[in-house]
């Protein structure tokens, strides 16, 4: 299988140079994934909605690579302020409940202090 690079249409993925997901095999790689809605570039203030937005981003780039939530093995949440984990956990229950994948969760800054959350996932499909 060729490797097959997947864009979300975000200005950030053409001016930073990446690509949204790369899928190589059956290894679907998602890039760090932020709050934005990719189609207005905007993006909501509250960790709550920006984790929501991060997963539907996620999903819709695992579903162009012909995969879901369910072959999600790995992911990395980073957030600038750790102590807003604890928001997010509802959310990520409801992507990950069943799922259970490999997590790791690193306090770091991110590159526009708007955002909130960035995740990144893993994904190995199983057809």
């Amino acid at each position: 299988m060729k490797r097959k690079l997947i864009s979300s249409g975000s200005t950030f993925e053409q001016e930073i140079a990446y690509s949204r997901a790369v899928v190589d095999g059956k290894w679907v790689f998602v890039s760090g994934t932020t709050g934005f809605d990719y189609n207005t570039m905007v993006i909501k203030e509250d960790i709550v909605d920006q984790t929501e937005q991060c997963m539907q981003n996620i999903e819709e780039a695992l579903n162009q690579a012909g995969s879901n939530m369910s072959d999600v093995v790995r992911v990395l949440y980073i957030l600038p302020n750790s102590s807003d984990f604890k928001f997010c956990w509802p959310v990520l229950r409801k992507y990950f409940g069943e799922v259970r994948p490999a997590a790791t969760m690193i306090s770091s800054g991110l590159s526009d202090e708007r955002m909130k959350i960035e995740i990144q996932v893993t994904a190995l499909i199983k057809q």
